[in-house]
């Protein structure tokens, strides 16, 4: 059996605002296949329920946009079941693993790379003291649009009748954080990771036709600076209750007493020292 992925070390939860027409922008001779074509705006985005999500994707010489489903499926794991829970830890992908584990999935599909379009990201942060974790929208600074590389996916079934079905996912990659996400990202088994954010060059890069190991393992050691970042609090990721002010789930939201980032004491944590 081919390891499973352990993805679940954290981003299952995206936004795309933008217009995702800003794709094309950037990657002039794109081919549009979506077969949504009026522009859905993503507040958020969670990876659980494996939402079709627009993908860029290399087919031989082209570059494709096209909606796959967000979470890679693990076609090894015959039961149902299981197959159904492994995939939920599977929106993420270590990076570290992709070159490094050459029995893991992810190795085996390493050339299917793609790029997963965001206007940014969503994460918890813990606080000493606090009940609930206070959550984070994460956005690159002086980009309308940033492209996070993934692997993809495409599976080929039989119906029982002999027809063909086509199935396609992706995983988004991830690395160890810079100080800014470590500070955010602060708990949890996979505490300390991020989405492997690039540079517009870099992005690019991911894409080309001809890419090979050593390429992929200089894209893997790129560290993205926090000084990259920008970030704000928001009232809640995946809650269903709507905000009091009624704004998009990715606009700011005002935390009382709430540390700075590095300091993770409440402040009832800081006045039992007195």
């Amino acid at each position: 059996m081919i390891p499973y992925l352990r993805g679940r070390q954290l981003c299952y939860d995206i936004s795309l605002h933008s217009d995702i027409e800003l794709t094309k922008e950037v990657f002039p001779k794109i081919k549009d296949k979506r077969i949504i074509q009026d522009s859905p705006v993503y507040d958020h985005i969670s990876s659980f329920a494996f939402p079709q999500y627009p993908v860029i994707t290399r087919q031989g010489t082209e570059l494709i946009l096209s909606e796959l489903e967000w979470s890679l499926d693990p076609v090894y794991e015959k039961n149902p079941v299981e197959r159904r829970k492994r995939r939920t830890k599977m929106a993420d992908i270590q990076s570290e693993r992709v070159l490094g584990d050459s029995r893991s999935y992810a190795h085996r599909i390493r050339q299917n790379r793609c790029l997963i379009p965001v206007t940014g990201t969503y994460e918890h942060r813990a606080i000493q003291g606090w009940a609930k974790k206070v959550p984070y929208y994460i956005w690159p600074k002086d980009r309308k649009m940033q492209f996070l590389p993934g692997l993809f996916q495409i599976i080929e079934t039989t119906g029982p009748a002999g027809e063909k079905k086509q199935s396609s996912s992706f995983g988004m990659l991830t690395r160890t954080a810079n100080e800014l996400m470590a500070n955010i990202h602060n708990d949890g088994e996979f505490r300390h990771r991020m989405p492997l954010f690039l540079t517009p060059e870099l992005e690019e890069f991911w894409l080309s036709e001809h890419f090979s190991d050593t390429d992929m393992k200089a894209v893997f050691d790129f560290m993205s600076p926090s000084q990259a970042l920008d970030y704000r609090t928001v009232f809640s990721i995946r809650g269903t209750k709507p905000r009091p002010d009624g704004e998009p789930k990715f606009e700011f939201w005002r935390y009382e007493n709430l540390p700075p980032l590095g300091n993770d004491e409440g402040l009832q944590s800081q006045m039992s020292l007195f």
